[in-house]
């Protein structure tokens, strides 16, 4: 029996409303682009690509179909009308209207005798880490208000920062860097850490990344406890670091205002880009990797699309800006001198064009605190901003992510579990070859033949001619078969080769030239007509 009209439109919009389904899980849970399987000639590689390609596929769209099951959706200040702006809600008002519990978790410590301070969270956000400039060091379980440790180093301390879990936690200090467990007890001196001024750790490598006064970027495994690398950035003191979270590539901040990438399998920066008219004093970048913002001595903050690395839109400061970090939700903070601004979308990377926001979100402070660092508690609307008087937490709607993977990264993990996800995450360790701006490059396949990986090795090959290559000579190319094609007319043929042929034709003849005229200009007027050409 033939399907009737109505049946088979009935047919085609469920086929069109199950291709848009699937269009939005890839675009939301895709792993990159799909591999190109009709190129591969063998049988059983292009057989299991196609089911690697399925299982990827129903992956994103199963997840795509769990969305119904997430419990909690983050909670955002709306204003009532179009004059009303958010970011003149003060925190008391806050506290005033949430719940008992949430309220408890806006609190201040005052700390105002060995500040300022630096602040750290655990990737699960449960423990708090201060270190005082003076050489006060705290650990406290920030949720129950219970102190884990204080100790006093009696000397500087520039940066703390903790290691995979809540057990150690590394200070750069005068000197060298210490590790320290929960108890407070020194049990490693990292000597060829000197005078480190930033510190960040990346949690997939077990791998320490320090940089000090003498621009000397190096990475130690805090799992064998061994020097990886160490990499000159040649660019004097540094005055910003973090780290990509998607592809664990190192951003510097220096002098001069250009930021540069580093990867540990590289002596030389794989990206080097000028960012602002004078130092970058802080730096942050995005869950996805795809955005980040800094924040230079010239009282700029800009927003830069990394993966084009071009600027997307730049807002002014009254004074520069000290620290600045991004939450789960893509939520910007960001201080300057006493002040902390709330940035809501900066950045969206569903929208092609990216708007300039006309106002913050949340602001605090002006009370005559100097805020030294501002970083946002994983899973939780809570801003951590240090300064120095102590340390404040700031409550901040919508920040933070409602819905975690617990298999990933537990706030509420025992004992047992943590210990389970230590031993894991050693077994899963990433070496650090694998760091790289792509990193959807594992598992992919290597197209290059043998003849071009021993060309490429060859250093002393000669530099190859594009438009010879395209020109395609050969024996007989003034033969009677080709004469007889040009006379019927190839000249009036245009092809994608021709026009490729002819652009490069023009940008060397327009290089040609331009070498030409500098020539005869540093020649002189006398000297000019002895300017070689095409020399």
């Amino acid at each position: 029996m033939a399907p009737t009209s109505k049946q088979q439109q009935l047919v085609d919009a469920d086929t069109v409303k199950l291709k848009a389904h699937e269009q939005a899980a890839t675009t939301e849970y895709g792993r990159g682009d799909k591999i190109r399987t009709k190129s591969i000639k063998d049988k059983k590689l292009r057989g299991n690509l196609k089911a690697l390609e399925e299982k990827f596929k129903d992956a994103a769209i199963r997840a795509k179909d769990a969305e119904i099951l997430l419990e909690h959706n983050e909670g955002l200040l709306e204003p009532d009308g179009p004059l009303e702006r958010t970011y003149k809600v003060k925190q008391e008002d806050i506290l005033a209207e949430v719940s008992t519990e949430t309220a408890k978790k806006g609190f201040e410590l005052k700390l105002e005798e060995l500040g300022p301070y630096k602040t750290s969270y655990t990737r699960n956000g449960r423990q708090l880490l201060l270190a005082g400039r003076k050489g006060h060091i705290a650990t406290m379980d920030w949720r129950d208000g219970a102190l884990g440790c204080e100790i006093q180093l009696q000397e500087t301390v520039r940066d703390a920062t903790w290691l995979h879990n809540s057990l150690t936690f590394a200070v750069a200090q005068k000197k060298y860097v210490y590790i320290y467990d929960q108890s407070g007890v020194e049990i490693h001196r990292l000597d060829k850490h000197i005078e480190v001024q930033f510190m960040e750790f990346l949690p997939f490598h077990f791998l320490l990344s320090t940089i000090g006064n003498a621009g000397y970027l190096k990475y130690t495994d805090t799992s064998t406890g061994q020097l990886v690398t160490e990499l000159p950035t040649k660019l004097g003191t540094p005055t910003s670091l973090t780290q990509n979270p998607h592809n664990a590539i190192m951003h510097v901040g220096h002098q001069n205002g250009t930021v540069t990438l580093w990867s540990p399998n590289s002596s030389t920066p794989l990206v080097k880009m000028l960012a602002h008219r004078g130092p970058v004093r802080s730096m942050g970048i995005d869950r996805d990797g795809r955005y980040m913002v800094s924040t230079g001595s010239d009282s700029k903050m800009a927003v830069w699309d990394i993966r084009m690395f071009k600027p997307v839109n730049t807002y002014f400061l009254r004074t520069p800006g000290t620290s600045l970090d991004i939450s789960d939700r893509n939520m910007t903070a960001v201080s300057w001198g006493t002040q902390v601004t709330v940035w809501k979308g900066l950045f969206d990377k569903n929208k092609a064009d990216q708007e300039k926001v006309q106002s913050p979100y949340m602001a605090w402070g002006g009370e005559g605190q100097r805020v030294e660092n501002v970083q946002w508690c994983p899973f939780e609307d809570i801003l951590g901003v240090s300064h120095d008087k102590g340390f404040t937490s700031v409550l901040v709607p919508g920040a933070g992510e409602p819905n975690f993977d617990a298999l990933e990264v537990n706030p509420y993990e025992t004992k047992k579990q943590r210990q389970e996800s230590e031993v894991r995450g050693l077994m899963n360790k990433l070496q650090p070859g694998m760091i790289s701006l792509n990193p959807e490059f594992v598992g992919t396949i290597d197209l290059a033949t043998h003849i071009t990986k021993q060309r490429e090795k060859d250093l002393d090959r000669k530099p190859e001619d594009k438009i010879e290559q395209l020109k395609n000579r050969g024996r007989g190319r003034n033969s009677a078969l080709r004469r007889l094609q040009r006379k019927r007319g190839m000249k009036n043929v245009i092809d994608e080769r021709k026009v490729r042929i002819e652009e490069m034709r023009k940008k060397q003849t327009t290089r040609e030239q331009d070498r030409l005229a500098k020539q005869q200009e540093q020649f002189g007027p006398a000297l000019s007509r002895f300017a070689q050409k095409g020399g």
